[in-house]
């Protein structure tokens, strides 16, 4: 996955003013100090981010990308993601510190944040290759006592309450998605139109129990967390556009749609021999976040689980055509974007199977 990892030159299409940005931090980030160098990180289909290195130390910069008359509405939301990493600071949470937000465009042309550079692992294949079963084992645990963690925050504690709007969060959720999805159609999906037609049709009473309200992250999954160097411990968890207040099994069973999805589509796990890799079943997953996160019954959960996952390969598949949309637009924030939007199709098709099984 070397295409995925590291820093390579600022691309033209991603280029702006580095002595605008050197003269803007220079009074508000404490000592901050140049000459400012300047490389971007080649991972990430979104919002294009940044390593910026000085004398003295490093930091991250997020932007949102440009042209942004291009933006679909509601996407690259990065000040949302500079509120709730601020808010998780002193959580259990483990989140990078942040440092400055900018919504001024005019700086650089594009609203951006400055944050702790994180020096640790990006583990980009789900199988963990080059890893002891033992090994793989003990990073899918730590990732589960993460989103388990994340999902036992206190909103309220955190100042979160109005992070998210109250109530019908997956009828929002699916309206969303189906908007975002016909706003960027780049040729038809039958399975797609299908998912719209069905999904707010068929909620089951868990989707629409009110009482469950956390922080979700909306994209949580292997390669949006960095482990420490050596131990399988996760030192930061990034890529927060997504995040708002909802339910927490939308949020853990889009995490959970890797045992579903084939390697070749979109970095998963499923049709793998897990028992020989050390990764524990979907199913022996499920109850270990029950039991962190204090339910009792994982069958209650497991009663609607196909209408989570086909729910989740909906949004899924709208997320990754917004993607190739963007790669027809010109605004794609990494060269992996064409082969990411190209799993629409197969995703939807995957969705609807989960739908048809949905009682």
């Amino acid at each position: 996955m070397d295409q995925f990892t590291g820093t390579q030159a600022m691309s033209t299409q991603h280029a702006f003013d580095v002595a605008a940005l050197e003269a803007w931090l220079a009074p508000r980030l404490p000592d901050f100090r140049g000459p400012l160098g300047i490389e971007q990180f080649k991972g990430g289909q979104s919002n294009p981010t940044y390593k910026l290195t000085t004398p003295g130390k490093c930091y991250v910069m997020r932007t949102k990308p440009g042209p942004v008359a291009r933006l679909l509405p509601s996407a690259h939301a990065i000040e949302r993601e500079f509120r709730v990493m601020s808010a998780l600071a002193l959580t259990p949470v483990p989140v990078a510190t942040m440092h400055l937000l900018c919504d001024d465009e005019s700086i650089i042309g594009r609203a951006f944040y400055i944050m702790e550079f994180v020096a640790g692992r990006v583990l980009w294949e789900q199988s963990l290759p080059g890893l002891e079963p033992d090994g793989r084992g003990a990073i899918y645990d730590e990732m589960n006592r993460v989103i388990a963690a994340l999902h036992s925050v206190d909103v309220r504690a955190v100042g979160l309450e109005d992070f998210g709007r109250p109530g019908n969060y997956f009828s929002r959720q699916i309206s969303r998605w189906s908007k975002q999805y016909l706003a960027s159609v780049t040729e038809p999906i039958a399975e797609m139109d299908r998912m719209i037609e069905w999904l707010p049709a068929h909620l089951p009473p868990s989707a629409l129990d009110e009482s469950q309200v956390t922080i979700v992250h909306g994209d949580y999954r292997l390669d949006n967390l960095i482990f420490h160097p050596t131990e399988p411990r996760i030192i930061a968890v990034l890529d927060w556009e997504l995040s708002t207040i909802g339910h927490p099994l939308a949020d853990f069973s889009y995490h959970a749609m890797s045992w579903h999805i084939p390697p070749g589509t979109f970095r998963g796990i499923g049709g793998l021999d897990l028992p020989l890799l050390g990764i524990p079943s979907e199913r022996d997953y499920i109850a270990l976040y029950c039991r962190r996160t204090g339910r009792d019954d994982p069958e209650a959960l497991l009663a609607d689980w196909d209408f989570y996952l086909a729910y989740n390969l909906f949004r899924l598949g709208a997320i990754t055509q917004g993607i190739a949309k963007r790669v027809v637009d010109g605004t794609a924030a990494s060269e992996q974007a064409r082969a990411t939007g190209a799993a629409t199709r197969a995703l939807a098709e995957m969705a609807w199977q989960f739908a048809r099984k949905h009682r």
